[in-house]
């Protein structure tokens, strides 16, 4: 999905309130303002192609956006698209609502923790956010709604995905990454809870 050039000027909009917030608020690492295009742009927007008629999107513990505004932005103006921001963090709940205003974005800012929010949407996605067996607790209410799962992970995603099955059946498999040879989506079309024998 290639970015227009409207969407482009917005997604450095974003880059440069996240550098600027940065410096006050240290919401992301050192490393990833340096890399923001290549890591962390493409990192998040490579999730379209695997659900591109996907209109509603929970981002559990996005962080500064994380895969989340960079997907509104991407979907702005697309008819019934909405992006829910889930972030336990004030501060870091104050920077989204800054750029879902400044921007227009089709995204809402919920200041809970992700297992406790109960969201109906047709992918529910996570950065960063906690191993996957964990994860997968938290994103259980969507998947009873019928959500898609799109998890970003890196090398260790193959033994996430092991010890996951221990305690569900998934129908799952893992995705090569476009912004990191080492990095895997993990795509879940159903997970379901079993218990362990």
């Amino acid at each position: 999905m290639a970015a227009t050039e409207t969407q482009m000027a917005d997604l450095e909009r974003y880059r440069s309130m996240l550098e600027d917030w940065n410096g006050r608020l240290n919401l992301v690492g050192p490393s990833a303002m340096a890399s923001f295009w290549p890591r962390h742009a493409l990192d998040s927007a490579q999730l379209l192609r695997l659900a591109p008629d996907a209109l509603r999107w929970a981002d559990l513990g996005t962080g500064a956006g994380l895969p989340g505004l960079i997907l509104a932005i991407l979907l702005r103006g697309r008819p019934g698209a909405r992006i829910h921001l889930v972030e336990s963090l004030a501060k870091r709940c104050r920077f989204l609502e800054a750029v879902v205003e400044a921007l227009d974005l089709p995204a809402e800012v919920i200041n809970d923790r992700a297992e406790s929010v109960r969201l109906t949407v047709d992918v529910v996605t996570a950065r960063a956010v906690a191993a996957l067996p964990r994860l997968l607790t938290f994103a259980q209410p969507c998947f009873k709604s019928g959500a898609m799962g799109l998890f970003l992970k890196g090398r260790s995603a193959q033994e996430e995905l092991d010890e996951a099955r221990l305690d569900w059946k998934l129908d799952a498999e893992l995705i090569q990454s476009l912004s990191d040879p080492d990095g895997r989506i993990v795509q879940i079309r159903s997970a379901y809870r079993v218990p362990r024998r």
